[in-house]
C-alpha cells in the first residue's frame, strides 16, 4: 500500500506515516501495522469502541474517562451511565444517546467512556 492510500483506521486522518514496520496517526496517536488496516476497515470490525478499545453494544453501562461540559454543569469523570443506546447516523460527532443521572438526556462520543 503506497504512503498516498493509507489512512489513519481509527480517525480516518490522511496524514499517516511510516515509522519502521508500523504506521502511525500524527493526529490521534493510533500506531498500526500495515496489513491491520485492511483488517480494521472490514464489515467484520465492531463500528462502536469505548476509550480502550472495547466494543459497545445498546444497553450496556459506561463509564466516564474524563470530565465533560454540560451546559453550565460538568459530568464528572468516573460518572456511570447506564442502558446506553448506540446510534446508525451520529449526532454533532456524538454516537451514543443516554440519560445521565442528574442531567437528563444527552449525546456522548465513544471516545470519552469506558465499559464497565
Amino acid at each position: 500500500m503506497s504512503v498516498e492510500e493509507m489512512m489513519c483506521p481509527k480517525c480516518n486522518s490522511p496524514y499517516a506515516y511510516p515509522d519502521g514496520f508500523m504506521w502511525v496517526c500524527p493526529e490521534c496517536a493510533h500506531e498500526w501495522a500495515a496489513d491491520e488496516a485492511s483488517d480494521a476497515s472490514s464489515e467484520d470490525a465492531p463500528k462502536f469502541l469505548d476509550a480502550n478499545g472495547t466494543p459497545l453494544q445498546d444497553g450496556d453501562t459506561v463509564t466516564t474517562t474524563k470530565d465533560l461540559k454540560a451546559g453550565k454543569d460538568t459530568v464528572k469523570c468516573g460518572t456511570k451511565v447506564k442502558n446506553i443506546k448506540l446510534l446508525d447516523e451520529p449526532v454533532n460527532g456524538h454516537d451514543i444517546s443516554c440519560k445521565v443521572t442528574g442531567f437528563g438526556a444527552m449525546y456522548l462520543k465513544c471516545s470519552v467512556v469506558k465499559k464497565g
